[in-house]
């Protein structure tokens, strides 16, 4: 019943007081491949499963960040991925997240499409004297289905330094305005090497979400992006990635039921690639991934979209 902090994205001290009382539910071991250094590939799981639950459909998405460099590559690369979509009989979603300036372009080659178009983030206000804020209305006026919320490079310095209290706000800014949210979390390698992945996602979920309803969570994707796995070629095993998307589904349950837990998407990010997207999607609580550098590839981000189940 003790509140945990937060709030500043490097405090640790007061997760290792979470986790010292969580300790059966920490990732224990947890394994990561080196796939771009060692040249190996990803084992595919053949671990026990049990059927995907809530009717969720895979969700696949290209998160740009800062990229392309021009307007005319963007509509390059989302005509693209327009054409692999259609190429896919699976009954999944897929979206492209881009940074503002191309976003009403992109919305207009993907309109009418298997295609939607997500925002990379959004402001915590309406309107007003906030110079280079963008908001909910600004983002749904040109065709925007998707806001990225809380991703690690807002959270850990790479562009901001926000906090867990910020990312709430945007949520709630992003399901109040109507559209749906994909809800990062993930931890650090410091907070991973000293076994504290599930209390970290527990504390972050917990707060992203708060005063969220179960009707509301029908609009809320969970990414799953362990921050040492982001750009680096480190991804978590299959195994590893499967046992913390389940811990994340059990944390929805704790806070809401095993309907609306099971009906919430969770995606794995974290150098996803085409050589290890088959295996992880064939766990059953991963149900998609969002997708950083391999995005921005046409031929990988295809080969991503139409992964073989």
């Amino acid at each position: 019943g003790q509140a945990i902090s937060r709030d500043h994205p490097h405090n640790t001290l007061s997760i290792m007081v979470l986790a010292s009382k969580l300790a059966a539910a920490a990732v224990v071991g947890l394994t990561t491949v080196a796939a771009a250094a060692s040249g190996a590939s990803v084992a595919p799981f053949h671990g026990s499963l049990r059927l995907r639950g809530g009717g969720r459909k895979y969700f696949l998405a290209g998160n740009w960040k800062m990229n392309p460099g021009t307007l005319e590559e963007a509509k390059a690369l989302a005509s693209a991925v327009v054409k692999s979509a259609e190429g896919q009989s699976r009954d999944q979603d897929v979206c492209v997240c881009c940074p503002y300036p191309f976003l009403a372009p992109v919305a207009e080659i993907c309109k009418g499409t298997k295609v939607s178009v997500g925002a990379e983030d959004v402001f915590t206000e309406e309107k007003g004297a906030f110079t280079g804020g963008v908001s909910i209305s600004q983002l749904k006026s040109v065709g925007v289905k998707y806001v990225v919320v809380g991703h690690s490079e807002r959270r850990h310095g790479n562009i901001a330094s926000e906090t867990d209290n910020t990312f709430h706000k945007k949520t709630r800014v992003v399901l109040d305005g109507g559209l749906e949210a994909i809800v990062c979390i993930g931890e650090t390698k410091q907070e991973y090497e000293a076994q504290l992945c599930n209390a970290v996602c527990d504390v972050q979920i917990r707060k992203a979400l708060a005063g969220v309803t179960k009707e509301e969570m029908a609009r809320i994707t969970i990414a799953y992006e362990p921050v040492w796995a982001i750009g680096t070629g480190l991804v978590a095993t299959p195994e590893a990635a499967q046992a913390v998307h389940a811990h994340i589904r059990a944390t929805l349950v704790s806070m809401y039921d095993q309907e609306t837990a099971d009906g919430v998407r969770i995606q794995y990010g974290g150098s996803v690639a085409p050589d290890n997207v088959n295996s992880l999607m064939a766990c059953p609580d991963i149900d998609g991934a969002l997708v950083g550098g391999a995005s921005l590839l046409a031929d990988k981000f295809d080969k991503i979209v139409n992964f073989s189940q």
